[in-house]
Formats: C-alpha cells, structure tokens, sequence
C-alpha cells in the first residue's frame, strides 16, 4: 500500500487539490502511525465529474461484462486478504484473527453473493403490453463507516456496479486504510476509468460535498443517526434518492422456556464482539424478573471469560474501541449508568487493569436497567451490555419496541413456533430467533430512525435501480 495521500480518482491515484494531512492513530498504542489526505469540495468535484463521464458507457455494459468484472474483482480482493485483515487490525482494533476470519471475509462473502444475484436478476419483466425496467439510477455517493468498514464498501460497492452505477466512495477517516486496499483491487481487476472514484476525507466536508452535489443521483450512507440525517438534508436540496443504514439499540428478548445458561452466554458473547462496536449488536437483553439472579451470574462468567489486550495475540476476544472520542463516550455513558442506579454486575469504568494505554474497555454488564436510563436508550458502541427484567411476554415486546431505533432484534425460545409470534411482533428490520448463522442474502437494514432502503443480496442490487414502465411496449 503507497497511496494514503492520494485520492483515486479516473482509474489513477492523484495527489489532491486540497491537500490536508490527517493522522490515522492505532487505537491499540494510541500513536499515530500514518497520515492520509484528506480531500475537499474540488476533490469530490473531480471525482464526480470522471463518474459522470463514465457513466452513459458502463451503463450500456451487459450482464456478462459485469459479471466479468465481479470476478476479476473478487480475485484480486482474495489475495489481499491478509493485507486488509492486517490493516483493520492497527487502524480500528480487531483482533488478528478475528480481522481475517470475520471482518475481511466480508468482502469475500459479499462479492460472491452478487455475482450470483446478477447471474439471474431479471432487469425487464412484461406486464401485459407494458415493459418493465430496471435501469442503473446514475453516479451515486457512498458514505461508510469504520466498525465494519470493508463489509460495508464492498456491500455498497458490489450492487452499485451490477446495477451499471457509477461511484464516488468515502470511507471513514478514522479506518481509512482498508479503503486504500479496496481501491488497489479495483485497479488490478481492471475497472474501467470513472467507474470508482474514491475521495478520502471528514464526513463534515467531503461527505456534505457529496449529498448536496447536483451531479450525484444517491446517496448511500452507513453510520450515526445524527450524520445520517445531516446527509438526508443536503441531499434533499436536489431530490435525490437516500438509503441509509444507522443506529440501533436492539433487544434480545429470552423467554421463560429457553435454555438459560446457553441463551445468556451467546447474548453476552454475540453483543460484545468487535468491542461492542455493531449496530445490530444485542445490547439489551430481556430476561424473566424471576431469572435475573441467574441471567446475571451466566453473563458476569460470560463476559469475564473474554481476553481484552494485544490484537495479534490469537487468544484475545477483544481489541480496543476504534478511537479516544468513542473510548470517551463509552466511558461516560457507563459511568451514567452507575450513577442512574444501575446494577454493575462486571466491568466498569476504565481500562482493564492490565493495560495501560490504548483504547481499551472492561467488558460490562449492568442489570436492573431500566428502559428511561441513557444505557437502554443511547446506542453505545463499546462491550456493554444492559439486561432488563420483565414480568410477562407483553411487557418484554413492548419495552424491546420502546426505542427510536429498529434495525435488529433477537428472539431466544425452546419452541420455535413460540419464537416466532415474538419475532411477528417485533418492529425491527431483521428479526434472528435462536442465535441462527449470519444471512447475506437476507435484506438488511432498519425501521424508524435505524435508517430506510435495505442492502445485501438482491434487495441491495435493487437499492441502485430506477424503475421504468414501457407502456404499449407490445402492441399485440
């Protein structure tokens, strides 16, 4: 990787035209390691220009030409695997292991699913005499972030070009390294000039240039509510489409006939993995009021069960939070809850105690929340799980909705039938009963302020699609 002060922009790295220096910092030692430029409006003024260009061609390329693409692109992502997983290490903390095995397959994983959507995705569909059609939507913006960076590059990504969409990407500044990596890819694999640009930068500057330039069709964004909605203001100055993935705070509802000590110790190990830093991750867990003695014994064992230290080292669970601002906020929203009245079952405020510097957090859990504290209501992005006790299945559904947020759920029952009229009740956008294997072909996204559209498999090819009825398309 040479380019982290470059942008790439028209199949070449380019130096910017407003050059600003930002530092990356390794979240492990607190240091800074590298910089990155970080570009400006006449940056993303170049880039959109080169997608705009490109776009009238690519958007004639048949499905066997992108097909082809997807390949060469998924060749050239599997042999620099362990360089992203590498990266996502020093720059946002997973562990190793974790980086390759979860993060960076990822990629692999979103990549291959595409190709075979876009193998037998029907882009004209007759309706009597009237043709329907699904056309690419035009150049489009990507936004995404640092938990899950790669994941959601190559999810924006992948659909965007099977669709004919040309692109402009920003990824976080925070993580920005794997982005370079991902960019490196395109260029080996051979993506034609203007069709990926990527303009590196702060969501402030480059991203508002983005949502409120005239020559970009959509937006798609992954991230906070709070940005997500300052991208669905400048975007609306020129009506253009947004999806968007944002926060949550979800329940995981156990009921009286799960098995306990399991139920309790995947709720607690599935919610703290990668630092608690997932927006759909199960942070508030529901347990029976007259089980909460044992809910609370299975996750204090549970959550001081996990290794917290050295991201290299194979044994550890967890790495620290991405940065100082997000150690901060964990650290005072845990704080909060002691202060409320909360039970500190485990953890706690602070580093554990055999680590000194890096962003590190104690693996907490708090019982007896109750849902007006700021624990069960703010999504807080760090290994801190909440478990609130309930007196009967009506009040667990009802406090597991009494949230602004509605982007996963978790349903745990001995009888499945049962799981699933808890699951009917849900408003969530994915729903997961019994701790079932990850689903990249099922739609992902959120309702209420967890954001709208859906990404992922066909539903995220679609999201990059205009619908165009030919009427009289046949006159017979």
């Amino acid at each position: 990787m040479q380019h982290e002060r470059e942008h790439y922009v028209n199949g070449a790295w380019v130096e910017p035209l407003e050059p600003v220096l930002l530092d990356v910092v390794d979240p492990s030692t607190e240091e800074p390691f590298t910089k990155i430029a970080v570009g400006g409006p006449k940056d993303v003024d170049r880039a959109v220009t080169a997608a705009r260009a490109a776009f009238p061609s690519f958007a004639r390329t048949t499905r066997k030409e992108r097909l082809e693409l997807l390949r060469n692109i998924l060749t050239e992502y599997n042999k620099r695997r362990n360089d992203i997983a590498e990266t996502l290490a020093r720059e946002m903390g997973a562990p190793l292991k974790f980086a390759f095995e979860r993060q960076s397959a990822t990629g692999t994983n979103h990549l291959a699913r595409m190709i075979e959507v876009l193998e037998n995705f029907r882009f004209e569909e007759p309706q009597g005499a009237t043709m329907i059609v699904r056309e690419p939507v035009g150049v489009v913006g990507l936004i995404t972030p640092w938990n899950w960076p790669i994941n959601q590059i190559v999810c924006k990504v992948a659909p965007a070009l099977a669709a004919g969409c040309t692109m402009v990407l920003k990824p976080s500044e925070i993580a920005p390294l794997n982005a370079v990596i991902w960019s490196e890819v395109m260029h080996a694999a051979g993506v034609p000039k203007g069709v990926y640009n990527m303009v590196q930068g702060e969501g402030a500057v480059v991203g508002e240039a983005m949502s409120a330039h005239a020559d970009i069709d959509m937006m798609s964004f992954t991230g906070s509510t709070r940005a997500g909605i300052l991208v669905a203001q400048a975007a609306a100055r020129t009506v253009k489409r947004v999806a968007q993935e944002l926060g949550g705070k979800s329940a995981n509802i156990l009921l009286p006939d799960v098995d306990f000590p399991s139920a309790v110790a995947k709720g607690v190990l599935g919610m703290m993995v990668n630092s608690g830093q997932s927006c759909s991750a199960p942070t508030r867990m529901f347990v029976p009021i007259d089980r909460q003695d044992e809910a609370k014994r299975i996750a204090k064992e549970a959550a001081e069960s996990l290794a917290v230290g050295d991201v290299r080292d194979e044994r550890t669970n967890l790495g620290p939070v991405v940065s100082e601002v997000q150690f901060n906020k964990v650290q005072r929203l845990i704080q909060g809850g002691i202060d409320e009245g909360a039970e500190l079952v485990t953890g706690g405020p602070g580093r554990p105690e055999h680590l000194n510097r890096g962003y590190f957090v104690r693996p907490t859990v708090f019982a007896n929340v109750r849902n007006d504290m700021a624990i069960a209501r703010e999504e807080i992005f760090g290994p801190v799980l909440s478990i609130l006790p309930y007196r009967d299945e009506a009040e667990a559904i009802r406090m597991a909705n009494e949230t602004v947020y509605g982007l996963a759920a978790y349903v745990q029952s001995g009888d499945l039938a049962h799981a699933r009229r808890v699951a009917g009740e849900m408003r969530a956008g994915n729903v997961h009963l019994n701790y079932p294997p990850a689903d990249n072909a099922a739609p992902f996204g959120g309702y209420k302020q967890s954001g709208n559209g859906r990404e992922y498999g066909k539903w995220g090819l679609e999201e990059f699609l205009e619908v165009k009825a030919m009427i009289g398309y046949d006159a017979a």
